[in-house]
């Protein structure tokens, strides 16, 4: 992706209800100002509708509804179809969800979704796990990761999301990063201009959850991609991947050692967490060059 400069275009408003130093909101108001006045929005339970707020009392300006959890890419799909019988084609649909109600709860009508190749901008911000129900694990939580639910530690690994939506063959993949703005701006702003399906991760470290300082977010997020644990991507019509940013160059522990949620891992654990890591960065390197 081309470094393009970030444009504030007023579309996401001060006032909202996020945690101060939360990096979801500072991506909600790039996405929201990528997208645009000519835009419905979709919202399900999950941090993102607190965000958001309700009417009128809303922090975004673009007219959002809340649904049910479990049905984010249905709902996005039925506006999206009922503005097309309105003549109303070149309006986006973006549909906003938490991991929970898009790695699990949300997962059947998204891929009923990415099968049909509805014509909706789906955005998952992950933080990996049920932030805002009490910090619990998704399958979205990475292995060896404390949770309300897992105070030990997971014991499997994350789901590859990625992997199971480029099986769908869908036109547009990426993943993002609050660290790198203009990154996810170019992606949202990408995204909008192709018909179809359209899905991008966002990688939201919690503050409470994660177990990191109040303004550590965003340096949390580059360590993820610098470390490879969260590389940003693209992959399009679910065969061509390529990688937006630079090679792998840092360690895991860094990224590690500033959040609570892996403070009881052992040494082999650590080395387990890190040999992933390398081995997820050879197979999506050999992706880019198949």
């Amino acid at each position: 992706m081309k470094d393009i400069e970030y444009n504030e275009a007023g579309q996401f408003c001060s006032g909202h209800n996020a945690c101060a130093g939360c990096a979801e909101a500072l991506s909600m108001r790039v996405i929201l100002n990528a997208v645009g006045k000519n835009t419905v929005g979709v919202v399900v339970p999950s941090c993102v509708a607190i965000i958001v707020g309700a009417h009128p009392r809303s922090s975004a300006k673009i007219p959002f509804i809340h649904g049910l959890l479990e049905s984010a890419a249905a709902m996005a799909s039925g506006v999206k179809r009922g503005l097309v019988s309105q003549g109303k084609d070149d309006t986006t649909v973006l549909c906003l969800a938490g991991d929970g109600g898009t790695y699990d709860i949300g997962l059947q009508a998204l891929s009923s979704a990415a099968e049909r190749n509805e014509d909706i901008l789906y955005v998952c911000f992950d933080n990996e796990g049920y932030m805002n129900t009490g910090g619990q694990t998704s399958s979205s939580t990475p292995l060896a990761a404390s949770t309300g639910s897992s105070p030990l530690g997971k014991t499997t690994r994350k789901k590859n999301l990625v992997e199971i939506l480029a099986a769908h063959r869908i036109p547009y993949i990426a993943t993002a990063s609050p660290s790198h703005l203009s990154d996810l701006s170019e992606k949202v702003t990408k995204a909008k201009a192709i018909r179809g399906m359209k899905v991008i991760i966002v990688v939201i470290p919690c503050l409470p959850g994660w177990g990191i300082a109040d303004d550590a977010a965003v340096k949390v997020s580059r360590l993820a991609v610098e470390s490879g644990v969260f590389p940003l991507i693209e992959v399009e019509d679910g065969l061509r991947y390529s990688i937006n940013s630079a090679d792998k160059t840092k360690p895991i522990d860094e990224y590690l050692d500033l959040q609570k949620r892996y403070r009881h891992i052992s040494d082999s654990e650590r080395v387990e967490l890190q040999q992933d890591v390398d081995d997820s960065w050879d197979r999506l390197v050999a992706r880019t060059k198949m």
